[in-house]
């Protein structure tokens, strides 16, 4: 039973390297790795800072049972900059700031109406350009 957390973080590893690095292209990663198992209908935010005059890729990547996942970023203030239920690519945000600005990044798993709720990964990883 003590390999059981390792194994489930090893995985979500493996499918960050596997399909959430590869969107960065030609970007840097920039240090912010995040993934997690989520359950369909759960949601989880993070804070993370971007500095100014950089151009920035933002990638949230779920794993395909979980479908589309859902995310926002705000300013601290919770004033929303982007939501990627509209947007055409809904994995990857690129953007630049003017000023320095911590934001936070929501993610929401969609509910499913199935009886057995699949586990899967969420990743969320950012680079910049140099």
């Amino acid at each position: 039973m003590v390999f059981v957390p390792a194994l489930a973080s090893a995985q979500c590893k493996t499918f960050t390297k596997n399909k959430a690095l590869p969107k960065l292209n030609e970007y840097v990663q920039s240090g912010i790795y995040n993934s997690t198992r989520m359950f369909p209908g759960d949601d989880a935010e993070i804070m993370v800072t971007f500095f100014s005059g950089r151009y920035y890729r933002l990638v949230v990547v779920a794993h395909p049972i979980l479908g589309e996942a859902e995310f926002t970023i705000s300013d601290i203030k919770g004033e929303q900059i982007y939501c990627n239920e509209d947007a055409q690519n809904k994995e990857m945000f690129d953007f630049k700031f003017e000023n320095t600005q911590q934001l936070v990044i929501k993610v929401k798993v969609p509910e499913q109406t199935s009886v057995i709720q699949h586990i899967g990964c969420i990743s969320i990883v950012s680079g910049y350009k140099r």
